[in-house]
C-alpha cells in the first residue's frame, strides 16, 4: 500500500522493527535502514540497478534480514515544489514494488539531501573516490533520517 500522507504511514509501522529508506537514482539505488525503535538512519549499501525485477529482489532480500516494515521513498522534488520526470519515475517505482511486497511505502521530500551527504562526507574528508562510492546510501540516510525526525513529533 502507497501512502501519502505520512501520518496515516505511521500507524502502519510496527513495533520493534527497522524501516527502509532509498534514494532511488537512475544509475544506483542507496539504501539506508533505521534501528528498530526507530529513530536512528544508518547507511548500509548502494546497490547498482539492472532491471527492476532484479533490484527489486535485492532490496527484498535486505528488507527480510534487515525485519523491515515499511519503506521510505526519496522523492525527488524540483526547488518549487512541483514534481518533474524523476519524480514520476519514483512514484512508478513505488506503485512496481508495491506489487511485490505488502509493506507499507510513503515517500520523503529528498530536496538537498544528496547535498547534505556530499557537505557531510567533505567535513569528514572523505577522498574524492570514496565518496563517489558511499554518497547514495549516505544520501539515503539522510532521506530515512529526516523521515524518523518526523515521525517523532507524530508520536509525540
Amino acid at each position: 500500500m502507497i501512502y501519502e500522507d505520512v501520518s496515516e504511514f505511521a500507524f502502519e509501522i510496527k513495533p520493534n522493527n527497522s524501516l527502509i529508506g532509498l534514494d532511488l537514482g537512475t544509475k544506483t539505488i542507496g539504501v539506508a535502514i533505521s534501528d528498530t525503535i526507530p529513530s536512528v538512519a544508518t547507511p548500509i549499501k548502494t546497490i547498482k540497478r539492472k532491471k527492476f525485477s532484479v533490484d527489486a529482489d535485492d532490496l527484498l532480500k535486505i528488507i527480510s534480514t534487515k525485519n523491515c516494515c515499511g519503506v521510505i521513498l526519496g522523492l525527488p522534488k524540483n526547488m518549487n515544489g512541483s514534481e518533474g520526470p524523476r519524480a514520476q519515475s519514483t512514484r512508478a517505482f513505488a506503485r512496481n514494488f508495491s506489487a511485490k511486497t505488502n509493506l507499507p511505502i510513503t515517500f520523503w521530500d529528498e530536496r538537498l539531501s544528496t547535498v547534505a551527504a556530499e557537505k557531510a562526507l567533505l567535513e569528514a574528508d572523505t577522498t574524492r573516490k570514496r565518496r563517489a562510492e558511499v554518497i547514495d546510501h549516505v544520501a539515503a540516510a539522510y532521506i530515512l533520517q529526516g523521515f524518523l525526525d518526523r515521525l517523532k513529533v507524530l508520536k509525540s
